[in-house]
């Protein structure tokens, strides 16, 4: 008798004594049911190794998840100031259904915001990236009803490519963060659409585009910005940043760089883009423990090693687009030459030397900049990309180091 057999094969063996028979089928029935399981492990096993092969690829060859959100901001919603709402810091833990009850932003139907956009035309997109198109639309100031181009204020309406990079949960996170923190240097999220499969985000109308546009693109709507208003920008970036690292609030921003920056008529930088923000180390704790994402260049070696996130992560990116308004390169360019591909490693011996300094500096800029502050603010881009982080200053350092910059053109 063949112990592979299955239990209906052993109405064969009628001779055998009943008892020993259930004993051989139990035998049986236990070995088959340890191979379905061991067989349903090894799927799960090859399932979860070509999930962590994806991610980890996706890591390797990392583009820019999002790329520049070129919309951007009429005056009216520049007037809030810095606070956050009832609940000081968005929990972790919460549902769909209490983030978005509990934001405090308008909720639009999918037909308001098609009218306020005019069918979302392409006519209407002043921005396109990995989570889709960003169109221009039209509300009433009071209302927010749609209304006739030209008329009432402008909003920025994020339309979710569902098979772009960004998903659900990055869309809800946005809700999460921007619908409760309030800050001058955080763009101001209106309000948001979840209906059906849309999925959607209404934002302040940023005009002058993101600080990538203007660093990097050659075109008559994007001039090159002087060395005072590069200042400027990088101190109400740093601002924005120091508020999310605040005590009170605790959010790592993971996705600093010079696209997620947009700037309003006067020049006054926002950040944009929370769907890769996250909660903060709590307690004793002095990281988070996440899956590594962000993009190419900005990101911080520590966490690309180890998954860590601190603070400390935001402040490396944050040199990282010191050093882009210093020499208007990208952080990762593959047209320039061997050596020069990636702005950080490039630049770093440059830094070393205050007198090797100028020969990073954007030609852009003409020499129309005190070379004493622009050493400093070279020096400042060396201290947030030291390679360990301990070293690295706090935004609140870096916000006190750029306005002591600014203020002393003052006297």
């Amino acid at each position: 008798m063949c112990l592979n057999s299955s239990p209906l094969d052993l109405a064969e063996y009628w001779f055998l004594p009943l008892s020993f028979c259930k004993v051989i089928r139990t035998l049986i029935s236990v070995v088959l049911r340890k191979s379905a399981w061991r067989g349903r492990i090894e799927r799960r096993r090859s399932v979860s190794g070509l999930m962590g092969l994806c991610w980890s690829d996706r890591l390797k060859v990392e583009k820019p998840l999002y790329s520049a959100s070129e919309f951007g901001s009429t005056d009216e919603f520049s007037s809030f100031s810095s606070k956050v709402s009832n609940a000081s810091v968005p929990p972790t833990q919460r549902s769909e259904g209490e983030i978005l009850k509990s934001s405090n932003v308008r909720s639009f139907a999918f037909n308001e915001l098609k009218t306020a956009t005019r069918n979302f035309r392409p006519d209407s997109i002043v921005g396109e990236g990995g989570f889709g198109a960003v169109f221009k639309g039209w509300v009433d100031e009071q209302t927010f009803a749609p209304a006739k181009p030209g008329t009432g204020i402008v909003i920025a309406v994020k339309k979710l490519n569902q098979e772009g990079f960004q998903g659900h949960k990055e869309w809800l996170a946005e809700v999460n963060y921007l619908g409760q923190l309030f800050h001058p240097n955080l763009v101001k999220l209106i309000g948001f659409c979840l209906e059906d499969e849309h999925r959607l985000l209404v934002y302040e109308f940023m005009p002058r585009g993101s600080l990538e546009n203007h660093l990097f693109r050659r075109s008559s709507h994007f001039q090159p910005l002087s060395w005072i208003l590069r200042v400027k920008v990088a101190l109400e970036a740093a601002k924005g940043l120091a508020f999310l690292h605040s005590a009170e609030i605790k959010v790592i921003y993971r996705d600093f760089k010079a696209s997620n920056v947009l700037l309003d008529s006067d020049y006054n930088a926002k950040l944009s883009d929370f769907g890769l923000a996250k909660d903060g180390p709590t307690g004793d704790r002095s990281h988070v423990s996440t899956r590594v994402m962000g993009t190419h260049g900005y990101a911080a070696p520590e966490y690309l090693a180890t998954g860590h996130l601190t603070t400390k992560s935001d402040v490396y990116s944050f040199g990282v687009v010191l050093l882009e308004l210093l020499s208007g390169r990208r952080a990762i360019d593959k047209n320039r030459p061997h050596g020069e591909h990636n702005l950080v490693e490039w630049a770093r011996p440059y830094l070393l030397n205050k007198r090797k300094v100028f020969s990073i500096m954007d030609n852009r800029l003409d020499g129309q900049y005190a070379r004493t502050e622009a050493q400093k603010v070279a020096s400042l881009a060396l201290q947030c990309l030291s390679r360990n982080s301990k070293f690295r200053p706090s935004m609140n350092q870096v916000v006190s180091s750029l306005a002591q910059l600014q203020n002393s053109r003052k006297k």
